[in-house]
């Protein structure tokens, strides 16, 4: 992958994990333009953590319904995405800022993945890092308020985050992001994230159990 070949990352798996398998992030995205801009910086994302050791997949929030509760639960759309978040051990969520929020796709999203199905935590004890980007200046918005959504969800959200300000200059026509402190950030905020993984997959029901619910 360009720009990653001589790049080198402290990840030191053994030490730290029991499970063997690859860690299983997905990737959500909260917008539908064609050249989406949150869509490309997470695609930049899903190489750098494949290339890091990830099992990387991405959920399309095309033809995903409004949430309205349980009115449209059986969708094929919410039931692959709650499938997904089953799936995972972490989440990267990227989202464009607008007025001064997330997009409400990206909100949409994370309406339909529920605290519980049954006896099963579809997001907690799961790490997550954040990302935006912005058309203008650098904000931190929208992972700001993303930062209270997954606090909510009961997510390991990472101290580090990533903000592309600007972001119709920072990718390159073929959709890759340029070298830039920005792209450093970003692969920063995702070698993090494996760190995290590594550290919690494997306790993560240690992690979120509570004497309120075991009572």
């Amino acid at each position: 992958m360009k720009y990653l070949e001589n790049e080198k990352f402290n990840l030191k798996i053994n030490e730290v994990t029991s499970s063997e398998h690859r860690p299983r992030i997905l990737i959500l995205y909260g917008s539908l333009r064609e050249r989406s801009y949150s869509r490309l910086l997470a695609e930049e994302a899903g190489r750098i953590l494949t290339f890091m050791g990830a099992e990387v997949k991405f959920f399309d929030p095309r033809g995903l319904p409004l949430f309205d509760n349980e009115e449209s639960v059986d969708h094929p759309k919410v039931k692959e995405l709650r499938d997904l978040s089953l799936w995972s051990e972490a989440h990267v969520w990227s989202s464009p800022e607008l007025h001064g929020n997330m997009s409400g796709l990206l909100k949409t999203q994370i309406d339909w993945i529920p605290l519980t199905l049954g006896a099963v935590r579809p997001t907690q004890g799961r790490t997550l890092a954040l990302m935006q980007v912005s058309g203008g200046s650098q904000s931190f918005n929208a992972v700001n308020n993303m930062r209270i959504l997954g606090r909510w969800m009961r997510m390991i959200t990472i101290p580090n985050q990533s903000s592309v300000a600007k972001a119709y200059q920072e990718f390159e026509e073929s959709g890759d992001m340029k070298a830039s402190a920005f792209r450093d950030r970003v692969v920063d905020v995702m070698e993090e994230l494996m760190r995290f993984t590594y550290l919690t997959r494997d306790q993560s029901n240690f992690l979120v159990d509570r004497y309120s619910e075991r009572k």
